[in-house]
């Protein structure tokens, strides 16, 4: 099965970032993927955190996720829509707080995943300071779905989403055989720890890791790191693009999983 993760450089226009996100998506169809992966925030990286409560959606109506939907139609592609802000109505209307998520939708264009981030990004260096707990509010358990591909077999696929990444017991509660995890890390963070902490999720599940990430200057100033990523279970780098936007190929392979697996058969070995 051939995968795509695209990388964007996502400024503060909802509609230039989507003419660009389509963009991406028709090139990953015309590679031949089944699956894209948009990154963190791909709709828009505004100029504070507040900035993405005017265009938050309430779940299964709106333009972003009317987008992902109709892509998803047109390319015949399973598309991770990145995260967008959705409207908090449960227990009781929030309008000063949003989820973070991840929308899968089919080929046929019907969304069927949701994933609302966790784990809430905090990190003060006297520098650089974020706290997204300001603006969002965490989800409440992992989500994976299952995508039976054009290849005869059927794929565990696991959501994840940024700073999840920090937290493997996420990664291990999800058993799945390819793990998304749509980024925008930080330039200082990312350099640090990106490409460990992937490659570490890769191995420690013998599962396919596929991160697409923000990379480059934005117009708010803000740099992020990049290196979107295809990484097999034995956490070897099939693909990375450093900067700026573009399209990471990668392809997954039963044979390869089911390899690892039985040769390393470590998930069986799982005590805790």
């Amino acid at each position: 099965m051939k995968v795509a993760a695209l990388q964007m450089v996502s400024s503060t226009s909802v509609l230039a970032n989507l003419d660009m996100a389509r963009q991406l998506l028709a090139s990953a169809a015309d590679q031949g993927a089944e699956l894209a992966v948009l990154p963190e925030y791909f709709c828009s990286l505004g100029f504070k955190d507040t900035d993405k409560l005017q265009f938050a959606e309430p779940h299964g109506s709106g333009r972003i996720q009317d987008f992902l939907s109709q892509c998803a139609l047109d390319f015949g592609l399973w598309i991770a829509g990145g995260t967008l802000p959705l409207a908090i109505t449960a227990p009781r209307p929030d309008s000063d707080r949003v989820h973070n998520s991840t929308l899968v939708y089919n080929p046929a264009g019907a969304c069927v995943a949701r994933y609302d981030k966790i784990h809430l990004f905090r990190f003060d260096n006297g520098l650089e300071r974020y706290d997204e707990a300001r603006v969002l509010q965490p989800g409440t358990g992992p989500v994976a779905f299952d995508l039976p591909s054009l290849d005869g077999h059927t794929y565990r696929v696991g959501l994840s989403i940024c700073y999840d990444l920090r937290f493997p017991e996420l990664y291990r509660a999800l058993k799945a055989d390819l793990l998304l995890v749509p980024s925008a890390f930080t330039y200082t963070t990312g350099q640090a720890h990106w490409e460990i902490l992937l490659r570490a999720r890769a191995i420690e599940n013998l599962a396919y890791v596929l991160a697409a990430a923000q990379g480059g200057v934005h117009e708010n100033a803000r740099r992020t790191w990049g290196h979107s990523i295809a990484i097999d279970p034995w956490g070897q780098i099939l693909a990375q693009l450093p900067e700026d936007a573009g399209v990471v190929m990668a392809e997954v392979l039963q044979a390869s999983l089911q390899a690892n697996r039985r040769r390393l058969p470590a998930l069986g070995h799982v005590v805790l």
